[in-house]
């Protein structure tokens, strides 16, 4: 637990989507995520969807592919069941491919663990991992 900021946790990742709607149909239709608010309009709108457990995406309209790099996150990583399916579910929805599921032994302190990743390119080629720890 957080001492000096108690309940600190991720609230949202935010994206700047150059089109807005192509983003919009992969996260909810495509990924299953859910509208949660939204507001604004034109390059002005913002919708926030739900990923289905704790934390939320805010889609913004209005990005170009100038400002992308300019704030660009490395990647954001979604906790999943079954990395596999998400994977899948995610190129199916026009996801471009990444890097394909694979486990990963860790060397890692205090424990040594097994994770199971895969990564892609979604809609403004931000990059996406699915990421569970087996």
């Amino acid at each position: 637990m957080n001492q000096k900021i108690p309940g600190l946790g991720i609230a949202h990742l935010a994206l700047k989507a150059t089109d807005f709607e192509k983003s919009y149909r992969f996260y909810t239709e495509g990924l299953g995520m859910e509208p949660y608010l939204s507001w604004g309009e034109g390059d002005s709108h913002i919708q926030l969807l739900k990923f289905g457990g704790a934390g939320m995406l805010e889609l913004f309209a209005g990005g170009s592919d100038e400002q992308a790099e300019l704030g660009k996150y490395i990647h954001f990583a979604y906790s999943v069941e079954d990395v596999d399916k998400a994977y899948e579910t995610a190129l199916a929805a026009g996801a471009k491919p990444l890097t394909p599921p694979k486990s990963v032994d860790l060397d890692s302190e205090p424990r040594k663990t097994t994770i199971r990743i895969a990564f892609v390119y979604g809609p403004d080629n931000e990059q996406i991992e699915f990421f569970k720890e087996v």
